[in-house]
């Protein structure tokens, strides 16, 4: 009753104060009408205009020097020499994006650069992948995806993870410092209650709602992640799209979009273990931060970490909040921290990732001492 009675008091005032001003309340309630009619048919214009784009991405992948499962290990080198970079993504989308288009592709570059990154495209889960867990995944199939890199490079590696990637390429690198040059990790999450407890919290709280699915497919589908991931902001997903509608549709901003957005709507179902250790463990209990998430019965404590580190932190990252992956520096104090005045995923791939990101990265890289006999 009192937050109802609040509510009518504030009402009461905009109307007075609407009618004091020379504009009725009626009035008032028919332009916010209009307001957000045109916002809505904004909406599906910008909508439509994606769907309609007859923008493809068709770059072709480089060879695979290592599979197991449905993972392969690519070679973006393609066997030339230069410092070897493992480039692990997350788990739940396709490892393309950072290899979006020709002139915006963050390997591509890094290669041209010199590198020799190889990238482990996990795949999407089948047969006994399904029911892999964390463990699993670190101290199995990358464990193994390491070595593929490190004899292929004829000695370390360093170890570059992307958002979810990076926690699990940090698990490695606890296990595996004596294969690497050097751990860097991008918009990596650490402390999952660092900026908002009760949404990371509620985000966990929806676990019981997929464990018939989980138990029935053994998997989390992409669409509940799609939903979930929109849930943390509804208001950028209009936000894009009216955006989209005003660019011209024959530029490069408009195939950017459209490259990304295809990525975004192409994702990949998490196995059911890994979905339950993520909801409930990561957003629920915050075991990273706590000290309490295990791989493989071992504590993962970035302080552990005996390698050289470089923590990229997207200023405005909507989907891992610089917070928590800030935290990550209170436990890696001498690790480089670069801060990048971009989004989640435009970091790595918008417009001006070569300034806010790739740069940065290559100086970086270049700067580790040579492994030894080199």
């Amino acid at each position: 009753m009192p937050r109802s009675s609040a509510g009518q008091n504030q009402a009461a005032r905009l109307a007075e104060a609407l009618a004091a001003s020379g504009h009725p309340p009626e009035a008032f309630a028919a332009a916010v009408e209009r307001a957000l009619l045109r916002q809505e048919a904004a909406l599906v214009e910008g909508i439509l205009a994606y769907r309609r784009h007859p923008f493809r991405r068709d770059l072709p992948d480089p060879p695979a020097i290592w599979s197991e499962g449905t993972s392969r290990l690519l070679d973006f080198g393609e066997g030339r020499g230069g410092p070897a970079l493992l480039v692990v993504p997350s788990l739940v989308n396709r490892a393309q994006v950072l290899d979006l288009l020709p002139g915006g592709s963050m390997l591509r570059w890094l290669t041209g650069q010199g590198l020799r990154p190889l990238l482990l495209d996990w795949g999407a889960p089948a047969g006994p992948e399904r029911g892999f867990t964390l463990t699993d995944y670190v101290a199995g199939r990358l464990d193994r995806a390491l070595a593929a890199a490190r004899q292929a490079a004829g000695g370390p590696v360093v170890l570059l993870g992307y958002c979810m990637g990076g926690m699990l390429g940090l698990a490695l690198a606890q296990r595996r410092a004596v294969w690497l040059r050097g751990l860097a990790l991008l918009a990596t999450p650490w402390d999952f209650w660092a900026e908002d407890p009760a949404r990371a919290r509620a985000l966990a709280a929806t676990l019981p709602l997929w464990e018939g699915m989980l138990d029935a497919t053994g998997a989390l589908p992409v669409d509940v992640i799609q939903a979930l991931f929109a849930a943390q902001d509804p208001v950028g997903i209009g936000e894009k799209y009216r955006a989209f509608r005003r660019l011209p549709p024959d530029g490069l901003r408009a195939r950017r979009f459209v490259a990304l957005e295809d990525w975004l709507n192409d994702g990949v179902a998490l196995a059911a273990p890994v979905a339950r250790e993520c909801l409930g463990q990561w957003y629920g209990a915050n075991a990273p931060a706590r000290g309490a998430w295990r791989i493989a019965g071992e504590v993962v404590e970035p302080r552990a970490v005996a390698v050289p580190g470089f923590l990229a932190i997207p200023s405005r990252d909507r989907i891992v909040p610089p917070a928590s992956a800030l935290a990550l520096a209170d436990h890696m104090p001498d690790a480089l921290v670069h801060h990048a005045a971009a989004g989640h995923v435009g970091m790595v791939a918008g417009g001006q990732a070569e300034t806010h990101l790739w740069r940065p990265l290559l100086t970086w890289i270049k700067a580790l001492p040579a492994p030894p006999g080199l």
